[in-house]
């Protein structure tokens, strides 16, 4: 008996020693190169590859050659050998085409005239009579790049037997914009920025490398290390010298460095009684700056800068235009091929509506910029609410480079606590028409150089990559990592697409998972707008942890909700037509005159185009009140909902990930309840009328969610 107590318990260990190891924790992100599990598929791939050949010494190709044989060998469950020459089917051959002489094939050069320095080219062809699968680029980069598409193939249980792949990125920057401080926290409260800055240039961290290789892997190429409310110290000689070192890293795997300077880094460092972007003195200061980080940082890419916005300087402390700063910058970076990345994130408060300022701003201002500024431009007219139009600076600034800038760490839509896929939101902008020069010209066709023909273009993310171990916190915030990446290369990619993807290389090919798991995130966002923001309302936020249309305790009227829903007895929402601040004629007459009208404007933006009496009679027969307190309900079902297909899946994925984002559903669910009773009975008191009948009411009188922080 003491024998079998002594092997039960030995065997409790074993298996809880199995479990740990097996346990799945995230940090490989999509990135797992687990072996492929259906068994006729990898005999399939197996047959069809069996050595690699790779040519050149620089330091990308290094890097190919070992994510190549790193991958190959997870998925295929074998080594698999390097070789030097082609002679026998079954080979993978990786290299920049001018390495390759046997392969000077006319349609490959055809091919690959259309890619330029970042595509690549993946094709079955015969080499010396033997079938072999090719991975070229005519830069190394774009080596990289495609090993890491062919090895997605792989993953994601593709034929590779007929491949004929001809990719290139449509944007030429595509950058994540992190907001960490020198002291090594994020701008969210609680979250610590992944740069251990005390420690850097010398302790070397091994997730430096896996980040640069997660975003080299769906084509990230640019990265602006600190936060835009920038420190100035990031600019000493001593933190230079570590930005530099990881400039070193990322420098493989094709990621240039940007940086956040401060407006006023000559006052603060320097001790000059001005910052005027006119001042010769701190024009001359700013070059010398800019020539001593291109003596660490060769490549370095540039500044992104905000400036003039949240109490930030900017050259109107100076009475000088916004185009004065930039340009400023740009003389000083001109000479190194460095860019200027200015946010028009700016505005001054004023009363009328913040809605218009962006555009008021910089419109005039069209032309008036140096050839290497662009306008980076948030996908709204405000600030990464859950749902605005498109921002009337796309299509308006047709002598001015701009990029879109949308919010992967969800600032306005929850953080790293909600489930929230945001293709959908961001494919909702950049298909969005401006009409700028007919029908067809997209807010995507504006970005990407087309539609105006700048020489250079791009998409920024704020990269909601922390110091958790699965990197976002939320396991799906991933998800939105991988997004932004794959839009930013190729905007015509289909949310279904992206999300099947990142289904298929984060959890399983197997459909029973893939299909609750898409639903999830197909439907996610629009839950968190039907209990946030619906009907076009927006800016629904609040300061020290409470939320709320009612909050109004900042002096800056319009850092405050109702400012934004304009609720009164009448009815709610921002009149933007000609009988308000008229923000609507900032369109193009066939986007104006849409949401100029309250019949024909989509409903989805109805709030934020027009004060709607709370008895007017949507599309669905509803009154305007009971369709809103519907949607609010809506959103709340919605999250239920999630909550049902992810328990669904209990035994069917890995224990860590599938408790962590039950709990994280959990928090979501209640908050979302929050929300819904709170903004329903605020917004009851104007209305006075009653919640529908057959919706639950609220478990508590206003008052309890006027002053009860959710968390």
């Amino acid at each position: 008996m003491k024998n079998n107590i002594c092997s039960f318990v030995f065997l409790i260990f074993m298996l809880a020693a199995v479990n740990i190891t097996n346990a799945d924790d995230g940090y490989k992100l999509w990135l797992k190169y687990d072996l492929i599990s259906d068994v006729d598929l990898l005999k399939e791939y197996r047959e069809m590859i069996h050595a690699i050949m790779i040519k050149g010494e620089s330091v990308t190709i290094q890097a190919t050659s070992n994510e190549l044989k790193n991958g190959l060998n997870g998925l295929l469950g074998s080594t698999i050998p390097q070789v030097s020459n082609v002679n026998e089917d079954g080979i993978i051959i990786a290299d920049a085409f001018n390495n390759l002489p046997l392969l000077q094939y006319t349609d490959l050069q055809s091919k690959l005239m259309k890619v330029g320095e970042e595509g690549f080219v993946i094709s079955n062809e015969k080499v010396n009579g033997n079938k072999v699968i090719v991975i070229t680029a005519n830069k190394d980069i774009g080596v990289l790049y495609g090993v890491f598409h062919f090895l997605k193939l792989l993953q994601t249980n593709q034929d590779i037997s007929t491949l004929d792949i001809v990719s290139y990125p449509k944007t030429k920057l595509r950058m994540l914009n992190h907001w960490d401080m020198i002291n090594n926290t994020h701008e969210y409260w609680g979250l610590l920025s992944i740069w251990y800055w005390h420690t850097l240039p010398t302790y070397i961290r091994p997730h430096y490398i896996d980040y640069a290789r997660a975003n080299a892997s769906i084509g990230i190429n640019a990265t602006s290390l600190n936060c835009v409310d920038a420190d100035p110290q990031f600019l000493t000689q001593e933190n230079l010298k570590k930005v530099a070192a990881l400039a070193d890293l990322f420098r493989p795997y094709g990621i240039k460095m940007f940086m956040s300077p401060n407006f006023n880094a000559p006052i603060i460092l320097a001790g000059m009684g001005t910052a005027d972007p006119n001042d010769l003195q701190v024009k001359e200061w700013w070059q010398k700056k800019v020539k001593e980080i291109y003596e660490l940082i060769p490549d370095f890419g540039g500044f992104l800068v905000k400036a003039n916005s949240e109490d930030e300087p900017g050259p109107g402390d100076f009475n000088k235009t916004q185009a004065d700063g930039a340009n400023m910058f740009a003389e000083a970076l001109m000479p190194y091929n460095g860019v200027v990345i200015w946010r028009t994130f700016v505005y001054e408060y004023a009363p009328e509506d913040r809605a218009r300022e962006a555009y008021d701003i910089f419109k005039p201002l069209d032309g008036k910029f140096a050839e290497n500024v662009l306008l980076q431009v948030k996908n709204g007219p405000l600030d990464f609410s859950p749902r605005e139009p498109f921002s009337p600076l796309f299509g308006a600034m047709p002598q001015t480079p701009l990029m879109m800038e949308v919010d992967i760490s969800m600032g306005g839509l929850g953080k790293d606590v909600n489930l929230g896929f945001m293709a959908p939101m961001w494919r909702e902008t950049l298909m969005a028409d401006t009409y700028a020069k007919g029908e067809g010209s997209t807010v995507a066709k504006a970005i990407d150089g087309s539609l105006d023909k700048y020489k250079i273009s791009g998409m920024a993310g704020v990269a909601n990559i922390y110091l958790e171990r699965n990197w976002t916190g939320n396991l799906f915030g991933q998800a939105n990592w991988y997004t932004f990446g794959r839009l930013a290369w190729d905007y015509n990619i289909t949310s279904e697409q992206i999300a099947d993807e990142w289904i298929r290389m984060t959890f399983s090919n197997d459909t029973s998972i893939i299909h609750p798991i898409k639903k999830i995130m197909m439907g996610s966002r629009e839950h968190i707008v039907n209990y946030m923001d619906p009907l076009g309302l927006n800016m629904l936020m609040g300061w020290g942890g409470y939320r709320g249309p009612w909050v109004d305790n900042s002096e800056h009227a319009t850092w405050n909700s109702p400012y934004y829903h304009r609720t009164d007895s009448l009815g709610i929402g921002f009149d933007r037509t000609k009988t308000g601040s008229n923000a609507v004629e900032q369109y193009y007459p066939q986007v104006a005159e849409k949401f100029s009208s309250i019949e024909t404007c989509p409903e989805k933006y109805l709030l934020w185009f027009h004060h709607v009496p709370w008895t007017y009679k949507m599309k669905s027969g509803n009154t305007l009140w009971d369709e809103l307190c519907y949607h609010y309900y809506k959103g709340v079902e919605g999250v239920r909902e999630m909550q049902r297909l992810w328990n669904s899946l209990e035994v069917k994925i890995d224990q860590e990930q599938f408790e962590s984002v039950q709990m994280l559903l959990k928090i979501q669910y209640n908050d979302a309840v929050t929300w819904r009773d709170g903004c329903v009975l605020y917004f009851q008191t104007f209305s006075k009328l009653p919640i529908p009948e057959g919706l639950k009411k609220p478990q508590h009188d206003l008052e309890y969610y006027m002053i009860h922080d959710p968390r």
